[in-house]
């Protein structure tokens, strides 16, 4: 049954705890294995859900569950020896909180009961918070307490709006069960001034998981304190299981004629985001920090092409799955840089190209990737996101989407500049180790072997995650 998919890490991660952390470790990467082999079956069709009143297979949820399980036996295989060289305190919590957060998003990414997707949704904040707090700093703690406050207080808006889109159903007259599938096809009959309102909720609760502005304010401390390999799953894998979320409730808006209305709160929201994103970015002192930034105007981008629709939707879910992948490798390589230099301060690294040359490989390749540039795939995204909104005449939208885009090029660039070739006042206290740079490596040159030639499985999944609300694949 595919409900093994989650089941399994969260059995594992309960275990983790008994077990010392030298089999914990173990026990990290064979789940991670394990559940990359189940999320395999599932894309061919071999696993089917039991409980078929809560769980689905949508091409949207699998294309993200793949994404997600992909990433995460890079970081298992990473914390596998990161744990070993780092001054972690507490691994059994660490392994296990890893293995949970695993277990609830593939919840979410299977999720088709809007009550079962939010409690899935709210349970990552539950099992992610120990994660941020590992570290057991004043920073640490004052991060922990802001990201499961405002992320609760977001979520249960979210839960809000799903009680105004049943209001919406009560209103029609709507005796249908209460799933994504099933509202989807009564949609025309739902009470249309309670579904916007109930979309409008949802958006700014789980947009707060998101991390789109202004709800955002969680996400940087979060993503500064998090340890390395928790940073690049609450970036590369969390955001895009909130997204999963909002883009259902927009697909049941455009099936009920309310797609306009929809998108142009998408594209609001997502524009805000990018600037947002791209301002804080602006003399960062603080790399993981300014990670955590660009994260924000990835999502806004996501967001964006999402509301602008037709060409540019089908660049959104290029950019989800390339976004993941590039932020991923660059937060494992920024976990190498913390290792070696004992510091997040921008100002205390120089030398990197000299003092870890491999790293400074993916740390400027994911510099490259990450702002847009090719031969890695957001340049593709973007390109498609540009093209997709010319082609609706969206042109004030594009120039700010294109001031952002040179904002954050530009900021990105003077702290990258300063880090690989400045001067540094540290000595370097852990050389770099073979394990921790493979994982960086098969990130990037997914997303670039993804440019070169993409598995029909993979287009057909977003051919299929797009085409209900009219996204194209033809510019």
């Amino acid at each position: 049954m595919i409900e093994f998919i989650f089941l399994l890490p969260l059995a594992t991660g309960l275990m983790a705890l008994a077990l010392p952390a030298t089999l914990g470790r173990i026990l990290l990467l064979i789940t991670a294995l394990l559940h990359l082999q189940l999320t395999i079956m599932s894309w061919m069709g071999s696993l089917t859900p039991v409980f078929t009143s809560y769980f689905s297979t949508s091409p949207e949820g699998l294309l993200i569950l793949m994404v997600t399980s992909f990433i995460f036996v890079c970081i298992s295989l990473y914390s596998f020896s990161y744990m070993k060289e780092s001054e972690m305190e507490n691994k059994p919590i660490f392994i296990c909180c890893m293995l949970l957060f695993l277990g609830t998003m593939s919840m979410v990414t299977l999720s088709d009961h809007p009550i079962v997707l939010w409690i899935a949704i709210e349970a990552t904040t539950l099992v992610s918070a120990p994660l941020i707090f590992i570290h057991r700093s004043k920073e640490a703690l004052e991060a922990t307490w802001k990201y499961v406050l405002i992320c609760s207080v977001g979520i249960a808006l979210a839960l809000l709006g799903y009680f105004f889109i049943t209001l919406a159903m009560d209103l029609g007259n709507i005796d249908a069960p209460l799933t994504f599938s099933s509202l989807n096809t009564v949609a025309s009959q739902l009470d249309p001034l309670w579904l916007k309102v109930g979309f409008i909720f949802v958006v700014i609760g789980f947009g707060t998981k998101m991390g789109l502005a202004p709800m955002h304010t969680w996400l940087p401390d979060a993503h500064s304190q998090a340890p390395s390999p928790a940073s690049a799953l609450l970036s590369g894998a969390l955001l895009n299981c909130a997204f999963l979320g909002i883009y259902k409730t927009h697909i049941l808006m455009h099936v009920a004629g309310l797609g306009e209305f929809s998108g142009n709160v998408l594209i609001g929201f997502g524009l805000l985001s990018m600037l947002v994103g791209a301002i804080f970015i602006i003399g960062q002192p603080d790399y993981k920090r300014m990670l955590a930034y660009s994260s924000i105007k990835n999502m806004g981008i996501i967001a964006f092409g999402v509301g602008i629709g037709g060409f540019a939707l089908y660049g959104a879910f290029l950019h989800i799955i390339h976004h993941s992948l590039l932020k991923s490798s660059l937060f494992l390589s920024a976990g190498n840089i913390l290792l070696g230099f004992g510091t997040k301060q921008v100002q205390r690294i120089g030398g990197i190209i000299s003092y870890l040359p491999k790293t400074f490989i993916s740390f400027f390749a994911g510099f490259i990737g990450i702002s847009g540039l090719p031969p890695f795939g957001m340049f593709i995204s973007e390109v498609v996101i540009i093209v997709g909104a010319f082609q609706e005449r969206r042109y004030v939208s594009v120039g700010l989407f294109l001031l952002a885009l040179t904002l954050v090029g530009a900021g990105i660039g003077r702290i990258f500049m300063s880090m690989s070739y400045g001067e540094t006042t540290e000595k370097l206290q852990v050389e770099e180790k073979t394990l921790r740079l493979l994982p960086s490596y098969a990130l990037l040159l997914a997303s670039v072997g993804l440019c070169v030639w993409m598995p029909d499985i993979v287009y057909t999944t977003i051919l299929n995650s797009i085409k209900i609300i009219g996204g194209t694949i033809h510019g």
